[in-house]
């Protein structure tokens, strides 16, 4: 039985990532071609032939206006993904229609529904304001990971890491000594992971973004809908500066830091990051420095799971895992996951 989780929105792509070339993304185990109109929009449909299953993100075969021409057997398809011209007859079969999908731009992603297309319009898609809004900006990246997506949910659930595999990024001692407070939204299917520092080493991430030179008081707050959208809403301040009785905070320095996970198969996962910030909004050199800084935690995420993908792949039926205190909001994660299935 497939462990995908299906009748959901999912992340495909950024937006620039898709234009009049013909674009191919597996997303649930579905080779799903994309490609812009003419007119802009977003068109999906399945990536191989109905004729020979020849794929049509491979060339020569190409966009001719609206439509997408096979570049084995020359079948053309509109962006419906009816088949409107096969080869040496008139009559199109009635059979000659590829599976399309849904599709919607919000935020800078390209969501796609996996599952009964009925379904679509009752589905809530997920949001992540800040990537694209007034007063914000944001860097953004896509890392492939080989690894199935479970293991990315229980790896961003569980921020102690941060402390042992992203020392001199985002790590201090403070991250894995702090507890943490977890709340269920049973109602809105939402997982909340709360870590509020008081007094916390400032690491080079923020540091050198923000030009904080002593400690901090550092938030991390997290919220998870499932099953793909993670919401880190990072709070960094000096020492003792709170956001005043109204909620306003000039003083202090607020990051939300987003990944939308996307299983690509059952053992591999599109891993969607993206930093987005309120402060030093047109320099360039923080842009840079926030955008390699955390690839490169990305990267190191994605090195860790890879090999404990390979270990769980190998390891004989009935092993039992333990789990403590810190891994409550991963367990909720796992029964909201399951719900959905």
């Amino acid at each position: 039985m497939s462990e995908f989780v299906r009748n959901q929105w999912y992340v495909a792509a950024y937006g620039r990532e898709i234009g009049r070339e013909l674009f191919s993304r597996t997303v649930c185990g579905e080779s799903i071609l994309f490609w812009r109109t003419e007119a802009g929009a977003v068109a999906a449909m399945s990536d191989r032939c109905v004729h020979r299953r020849f794929p049509l993100s491979q060339a020569p075969s190409h966009l001719a206006g609206d439509t997408v021409v096979c570049g084995y057997h020359g079948f053309t398809y509109d962006q419906g993904g009816a088949c409107v011209a096969v080869p040496g007859q008139t009559r199109i079969p009635r059979t000659a229609r590829l599976t399309s999908y849904p599709v919607t731009e919000l935020d800078g992603f390209v969501w796609v529904f996996i599952g009964d297309r009925a379904n679509a319009g009752s589905t809530r898609v997920p949001r992540a304001p800040w990537l694209d809004m007034p007063g914000w900006t944001a860097v953004s990246g896509m890392e492939p990971l080989a690894a199935r997506y479970s293991l990315l949910v229980d790896n961003l659930l569980d921020l102690s890491h941060e402390t042992y595999l992203h020392g001199g990024y985002i790590g201090t001692p403070e991250v894995a000594e702090t507890p943490i407070v977890t709340r269920v939204d049973e109602e809105a299917g939402i997982v909340h992971v709360s870590r509020r520092m008081a007094d916390a080493a400032c690491p080079p991430f923020y540091a050198k973004s923000t030009g904080i030179t002593g400690r901090i008081t550092r938030w991390q707050d997290i919220e998870f809908t499932p099953p793909c959208l993670y919401l880190l809403h990072s709070r960094i301040a000096p020492v003792g500066v709170l956001p005043g009785a109204d909620g306003a905070d000039p003083d202090a320095f607020h990051v939300e830091v987003v990944y939308a996970l996307t299983p690509e198969t059952e053992h591999s996962t599109h891993d969607f990051w993206a930093v987005a910030r309120d402060f030093a909004l047109d320099d360039q050199g923080v842009s840079g420095f926030l955008e390699e800084n955390n690839r490169t935690v990305v990267l190191q995420d994605v090195a860790a799971l890879n090999v404990l993908e390979r270990v769980i792949a190998a390891e004989p039926d009935g092993y039992q895992e333990l789990s403590i205190n810190i891994d409550t909001g991963g367990l909720a994660a796992r029964r909201l996951i399951a719900k959905l299935r």
